[in-house]
């Protein structure tokens, strides 16, 4: 099953996508009015099957939630969220250690979080 992760930020959105349980980084995107014909673009491409979102906490999770509703409505997938609680920051601790520049840890970070995102809701779907 093809699955796409989504790291949603305000200002870039970082995908990842895994095929059975391997996962790969995808791409990191701008948020834009266009991004949810993008996101289909995608989706279509790639015979995405199931999406996953990354669910923060604050006030950023209503926005993550309505963008969710605005997709769903749009590509007619089945649409899961799961916490995302310090992927970003995980994702920068792993790339400095792994020795990534500057400019490759700001260009990936989003795409890594989404990853790891993707990582842990295939450990949680595994447990259940």
């Amino acid at each position: 099953m093809a699955i796409l992760s989504i790291d949603f930020g305000l200002r870039r959105v970082g995908l990842a996508i895994s095929v059975d349980s391997l996962v790969q980084l995808l791409d990191v995107v701008q948020n834009s009015p266009g991004l949810i014909k993008q996101l289909v673009v995608i989706c279509q491409k790639n015979e995405i099957e199931r999406i996953v979102i990354g669910l923060p906490e604050g006030e950023i999770a209503e926005k993550v939630k309505k963008f969710a509703c605005q997709l769903k409505l749009a590509i007619n997938l089945p649409v899961d969220f799961q916490d995302e609680t310090l992927t970003s920051q995980k994702a920068l601790d792993m790339m400095i250690k792994s020795g990534k520049k500057r400019k490759a840890r700001q260009e990936k970070q989003d795409s890594f979080a989404a990853a790891l995102i993707l990582q842990r809701y295939l450990e949680r779907r595994k447990d259940v």
